[in-house]
């Protein structure tokens, strides 16, 4: 069993690691805010990141299989609801219920 001046300073060291590396983020990203290229990538990211992640998971949907309509009908919906009401959580709730009510009641085997 260590000493306890030992214990105490492992606690610290650890205490401090830990800090830091939650506050290098912050610290670095103070000076970026008046990038340019940041505020151009702020702006546009988000789309490109949501384009990626929806090809991603579509890549290998075989889309001559009726089960496939599961999440493009899912996909439908959560376009659907964020052009006509613009609110990311009703989106995403809604195209991820759908998603489980198909594929759990309609398009399950």
């Amino acid at each position: 069993m260590p000493d306890t001046a030992y214990a105490v300073a492992a606690i610290g060291v650890a205490a401090a690691v830990t800090w830091v590396l939650r506050a290098l983020p912050f610290a670095a990203l103070a000076p970026l805010r008046a990038s340019s290229t940041v505020q151009y990538l702020s702006a546009r990211m988000p789309a490109g990141v949501m384009i990626i992640l929806v090809v991603y998971c579509l890549h290998d949907l075989p889309v001559t299989e009726a089960r496939a309509a599961a999440p493009l009908v899912a996909l439908a919906t959560t376009i659907g609801l964020h052009l006509w009401r613009r609110n990311a959580l009703l989106s995403i709730l809604g195209g991820t219920t759908v998603h489980v009510v198909l594929a759990g009641t309609l398009f399950s085997h």
